[in-house]
């Protein structure tokens, strides 16, 4: 890192023009698909232009494993990524046919290229193979809807696509596949395991509390989306998706869980948390084999039936010899971890096996349970289809930087305008910065391709066998380096790649060189100037508007589930005074959450100060706040007296206090100063009662702890593990 005050420009312009370092996994999955798309383009191109003499359809059959292979990024194995190439051709076939009669005149091709920018990145957010072929289907659409007009080569351009899609699916499916990834389910059926060897162990008092904790936190932060392969993470809309994002979830929070309860547990335990455990270390097990496939999913059925035990059985022994509010506490968060048990073994029925009600379980967790594909599709649009989503920002930056760069490469009749989209479409980012840092480093690269491409041309003139000859060690080396090189080798290399291609197709000069460079500073110009207009920040300013805007909406839940619990009147079914409030604080999660998972993926910003919110500790505690509304308290009780009742309703006051003003994220952060319980209380309640004030005591403490985390420093508060 530069040191403040010194000079940084010179060193960081050059920085960025070198290949940044790969791994080797990298490296060789770029050299597996380089040959793929190679072998999948020049199968067909090489006979259809020279022994059909049929340049259009040359053209595409060249072109379309380069846009589904190498341009966009399709997620997981070989079969799979064959698979999605299969399901896109319709939708491919469709967007070369408009865009083939768009091509008309330049207005009615840039109004088609935004709409169909548009609705394509939109709905890319329903899953991962969507959004892998968005790309590949957008440049279906660019090249078809460029000049000449000529509506009677659509048969040509349809069986090129036919024969290289065809191709690339073999060629993916066959060649080099990609190798098969663990799988999500694997992952949360192994933290399941591990949670399963780890209660014996700490019953049996033979491990050591500290190491198992931190085993169980470790396992934990694997199942975060960041640490999945891109292909493997269930982030589709479907009804499966959710369900098993939702498990995963739900077994990070139990793992958490047991992790804090791990150096607490002393064996012998008390008799009534020995006996939930074994029932919760049996149920991970058989959740666990049921996501590997060896048994039926069990439901939560049998969860529910131990948690409903052990809430009516817990409490203080008479022959206690520690300290009962400890105990109490330990209680809570032991009934906690069971509930998010609960949940895991709900959402694992409902991934692994067929839809069925969830009686008994909050209806508002599970939403998703009973809606139709298409229902969950438009739902999960309908959560982006405002100017406060990072995916309509995408969308409408996307969009209009495609209109407008057709609407010039039409207007100036650039040849081989196309490219001028290609360009913006692979050198535009979500944030200013890092599209000025593409743009920078892909103009160098594109003029040295174009003045080597410019040498060849001039040096080999017509002579096509050389360029045929030069074609394939090209595109190996250029697949193979400009995915892990970065913009300036991929843009270089590229150049050189469609000169020996375009070079076969029809005579060219050295002026093909130099309209390349034209069209890619053209198009990398729009690109910029759209950044800079549309978002520039990228998810910066949307991931703060996005986690203000959720822990506004938490406030009215916090107060609502602490009143209900006060008196008595708190069933779990009961939830109709908190409809309004749970769907506005789930619809402002989910957006929070999308907002997030593309903060993780644009480049800090440059002089970033030190520290900031922790935007995770903030969807952390929005999610603790919708877990204790769904489950806290765990039945109907009988009102709290009044000094429990008064001190619920201070601390409540606290707690609500300190969200809104976490929403304006202040810069010494926010203080929570939570009193502790009146004495006397405990030995005053009745044993049902109690737990459940010190259920919502360990809930309120936790969430001043997320508060704090998230925001910045504040007071130190007492940790809490709901």
């Amino acid at each position: 890192m530069w040191h403040r005050g010194r000079p940084e420009g010179h060193a960081r312009s050059w920085r960025t023009l070198l290949p940044a370092p790969s791994s080797r996994a990298e490296s060789a999955g770029a050299a597996r698909r380089a040959v793929r798309v190679t072998v999948a383009a020049v199968v067909g191109f090489y006979p259809a232009v020279h022994l059909l003499d049929q340049p259009v359809f040359a053209l595409y059959t060249l072109f379309v494993p380069v846009a589904f292979g190498l341009l966009s990024p399709l997620p997981g194995s070989g079969r799979r990524r064959a698979g999605t190439v299969l399901r896109a051709l319709p939708a491919a076939a469709a967007l070369i046919t408009l865009g083939t009669y768009l091509a008309a005149a330049t207005w009615a091709a840039a109004l088609g290229m935004l709409f169909v920018g548009f609705v394509l990145v939109t709905g890319a957010s329903i899953g991962p193979r969507a959004t892998g072929v968005v790309p590949a289907l957008q440049l279906c659409y660019i090249l078809a809807c460029f000049p000449p007009y000529a509506p009677g080569t659509l048969g040509d351009r349809l069986a090129g696509l036919a024969v290289g899609a065809t191709l690339t699916i073999l060629c993916e499916w066959l060649l080099l596949p990609e190798p098969e990834q663990p799988s999500y389910r694997g992952r949360v059926a192994g933290g399941l395991e591990l949670a399963e060897r780890a209660v014996h162990d700490l019953l049996r008092g033979g491990a050591d509390g500290r190491e198992t904790a931190e085993r169980l936190r470790t396992a934990g932060r694997e199942l975060r989306f960041s640490r999945t392969a891109a292909g493997c993470r269930p982030t589709g809309a479907g009804a499966k998706d959710r369900a098993l994002a939702q498990a995963g979830y739900a077994t990070r929070r139990f793992l958490d869980l047991l992790a804090a309860l791990a150096p607490l547990l002393r064996a012998p335990a008390d008799l009534p948390s020995a006996t939930l455990l074994r029932g919760l270390a049996t149920a991970c097990a058989d959740t666990a084999a049921a996501l590997r496939g060896t048994r039926p999913p069990p439901g939560p059925e049998g969860v529910e039936e131990m948690i409903a035990q052990y809430a009516a059985v817990r409490g203080v022994p008479p022959d206690l010899r520690e300290d009962p509010h400890a105990l109490l506490r330990r209680q809570s968060t032991l009934l906690a971890a069971a509930v998010s048990a609960v949940t895991v073994s709900a959402a694992v029925a409902l991934a692994t096996g067929p839809r069925r009600p969830m009686p008994g379980l909050p209806l508002e967790q599970f939403w998703y349970a009973g809606a139709s594909t298409p229902r969950l599709w438009r739902v999960r649009i309908a959560d982006h289809l405002t100017p406060r989503s990072v995916v309509f920002q995408n969308a409408v930056r996307t969009a209009s930087g495609l209109a407008l760069a057709r609407l010039v490469a039409g207007s100036l009749d650039l040849s081989h305008g196309f490219w001028v989209l290609l360009g913006m479409l692979t050198l535009g980012r979500t944030t200013a910065g890092a599209t000025w840092s593409a743009v920078r480093s892909a103009a160098v690269g594109t003029l040295i391709g174009s003045l080597a491409a410019g040498a060849l041309l001039i040096s080999a003139g017509d002579m096509t066998a050389v360029y045929a000859a030069l074609l394939v060690p090209m595109m190996l080396v250029a697949f193979s380096v400009g995915p892990v090189g970065g913009p300036a080798w991929g843009q270089g290399l590229f150049t050189l790649v469609v000169s020996t291609a375009f070079a076969q197709i029809a005579p060219v000069t050295w002026e093909l060189a130099e309209a390349r460079i034209v069209d890619v500073l053209t198009g990398s110009a729009i690109g910029l100037v759209c950044g800079v207009l549309a978002w520039p920040a990228g998810a910066r300013g949307e991931m703060r508007r996005s986690a203000a805007a959720l822990f506004r909406a938490t406030a009215p839940l916090i107060r609502l589930t602490v009143e209900r619990a006060a008196t008595g009147h708190s069933a779990p079914g009961t939830r109709a005074d908190a409809a309004t409030a749970l769907r506005r604080t789930m619809r402002y999660w989910r957006t929070a959450h999308a907002s997030y998972a593309q903060l993780r993926t644009e480049p800090p910003p440059r002089h970033a100060a030190d520290g900031g919110p922790d935007w995770l500790a903030g969807l952390n505690h929005g999610s603790r706040v919708l877990v204790g509304t769904y489950w806290l308290p765990w039945s109907q009780g009988t009102a709290w007296p009044s000094d429990a009742a008064s001190w619920a309703r201070e601390a409540t006051d606290e707690v609500v206090s300190a969200t809104l003003r976490a929403a304006r994220f202040p810069a010494d952060g926010v203080t929570v100063r939570l009193a502790p319980l009146p004495p006397g209380v405990l030995t005053r309640l009745p044993a049902p009662s109690v737990s459940h004030l010190v259920d919502v005591e360990v809930w309120l403490h936790a969430l001043a702890s997320d508060l704090t985390a998230a925001v910045g420093p504040g007071s130190s508060v007492e940790g809490g593990f709901w």
